[in-house]
């Protein structure tokens, strides 16, 4: 009940304001030479011009032209009540007011245009809820895996080339054509970056061959 009451006492002085309002803006531009239905648009171009900016204040973050417009109106509506209370004489209007009386259509519709294609702030977005922790996941034992060095594949025979000379340490292996040329390769390459013979450990290394294949490989690049 209490908040009706106060609801309609706010509502019954703004129409006494606006209405007293109305009448010295109308008062004025009708002193300052604005005759005729011109002397009434006055106070309706103020007005809308005080609700424009006060729509643009309660409904956007970045309000800083709105207040500026909304003072703007503000001054135009104070100064007229004061001008009509007395303090000037409405019959001997200054020119200086006559001009700001004039030039008001034009400032107002800047305002107004400027509030209402001012851009828009969007509103920062909500953050997303924090998703759900994910279960701990249960101690594996450590348990260190080794891995067993993969078998070389079987290669076929073939003849030794009477030419080459195997080393009696070494024992006597079978080295395809294909391996061989292979191996001559990574023997240069060795030699050419390091500027010395590659050893059997090295070659083996490289090639991931047995020890015995290495070493019978090695024999044959002497």
């Amino acid at each position: 009940m209490s908040r009706k009451l106060r609801l309609d006492a706010v509502l019954i002085q703004a129409v006494i304001a606006g209405a007293l309002s109305f009448s010295h803006l109308h008062d004025l531009a009708e002193a300052a030479g604005q005759d005729g239905w011109k002397a009434w648009a006055y106070p309706i171009s103020v007005d809308l011009l005080l609700v424009a900016a006060w729509r643009r204040m309660r409904t956007h973050a970045d309000n800083r032209a709105a207040w500026i417009w909304f003072v703007i109106a503000l001054a135009a509506s104070l100064g007229a009540n004061i001008a009509t209370a007395g303090l000037l004489d409405l019959g001997n209007v200054p020119a200086w007011l006559r001009i700001l009386v004039a030039g008001w259509p034009a400032l107002a519709f800047l305002g107004g245009t400027l509030l209402a294609h001012a851009p828009t702030t969007p509103e920062p977005a909500a953050p997303d809820a924090a998703p759900l922790a994910a279960p701990d996941p249960e101690p594996t034992p450590d348990v260190t895996v080794e891995r067993a060095p993969d078998p070389a594949p079987e290669l076929p025979a073939a003849p030794t080339p009477p030419t080459a000379a195997v080393s009696a340490s070494a024992p006597v292996v079978a080295v395809p054509p294909a391996l061989l040329d292979h191996a001559r390769k990574v023997a240069d390459s060795h030699h050419a970056t390091t500027g010395a013979r590659i050893d059997s450990a090295t070659l083996r290394a490289r090639l991931g061959v047995p020890a015995p294949l290495a070493d019978a490989i090695t024999a044959q690049l002497v």
